[in-house]
């Protein structure tokens, strides 16, 4: 049975897709069979994975709104390094979100329509969207656990207890087994002070929920994208596929150590490491 491992945080810009698409690629890498689910309307996993949204004539949508299964011919995706597979997204997933939105108990539909896939994959890794809807919402009850990519700055905590609030309401009343199974820092550069400091902090509030893989600024990482391919097939000896890479091989440790910690840290915590606003 595979692990559903959501990609969240509602603050754009943290690195999720970024995650998402190499977090996958490394997983692959180490021999595991791997699905990427692209839940943000944007479709920037999509496209980051070399595939042209125009082109599509099956994407998430459909299967959210019923009209084909996940295991339908042409659903998922191989990509082009064929080394994981992808169930895409485009614009069209704004209506499905609309429609999910009203309709009562909406909750569980990606969790019901991922149950016949799950034996096809060791991971499912879902890359949701920057907000805290009702498709982050299906990402998190479907889930056996959630990654939070999270920038070392001051802007880049403000969100995170709400997070954490949403986690703990998902575990109380929707998914009891959601785990935190790690918060993610990207984008750090070692030679800023800020970004040493909030790292720190972070660790102090909560301890082993942090990876100890740290993805730094790279423009490998930057550039990956643009050319349709995970980091990992763009140049594998830069610093970010590396990353990747550590990162895959500590998520798996962590399977194997069960998982970690069961629950989601309180949220106060992310509100008593925001310092105060400064003047200037």
């Amino acid at each position: 049975m595979s692990q559903v491992l959501a990609i969240a945080n509602q603050k754009g810009g943290v690195g999720k897709t970024t995650t998402a698409i190499n977090l996958v690629a490394a997983l692959a890498a180490n021999g595991r069979r791997a699905l990427l689910v692209d839940l943000d309307p944007q479709g920037n996993a999509t496209t980051g994975v070399g595939l042209d949204k125009r082109r599509l004539k099956k994407s998430i949508y459909e299967v959210l709104s019923g009209r084909v299964s996940i295991a339908e011919a042409s659903v998922l995706i191989t990509t082009p390094t064929a080394s994981f597979q992808v169930l895409p997204a485009t614009r069209d997933l704004t209506a499905a979100e609309v429609a999910l939105t009203r309709s009562g108990r909406s909750e569980n539909r990606l969790r019901e329509l991922l149950v016949p896939t799950r034996g096809s994959f060791d991971d499912i890794v879902i890359d949701c969207p920057p907000a805290l809807n009702v498709l982050t919402v299906n990402a998190l009850v479907a889930a056996d656990a959630v990654l939070i990519p999270i920038q070392c700055e001051y802007y880049a905590l403000e969100g995170l207890s709400s997070l954490l609030g949403t986690i703990q309401e998902i575990q109380r009343d929707l998914n009891p087994a959601l785990r935190i199974e790690g918060l993610l820092r990207t984008m750090f550069d070692a030679r800023s002070s800020l970004n040493n400091e909030v790292s720190s902090e972070l660790i102090v509030h909560f301890g082993e929920q942090v990876y100890r893989t740290v993805i730094p600024r790279n423009v490998r990482l930057a550039e990956a994208p643009s050319h349709g391919i995970s980091a990992l097939s763009y140049d594998i000896q830069s610093r970010g596929a590396l990353a990747y890479l550590a990162l895959a091989s500590e998520r798996l440790e962590r399977l194997a150590g069960h998982g970690g910690p069961a629950r989601a840290p309180e949220s106060q915590a992310a509100d008593r490491m925001i310092p105060p606003e400064r003047s200037g």
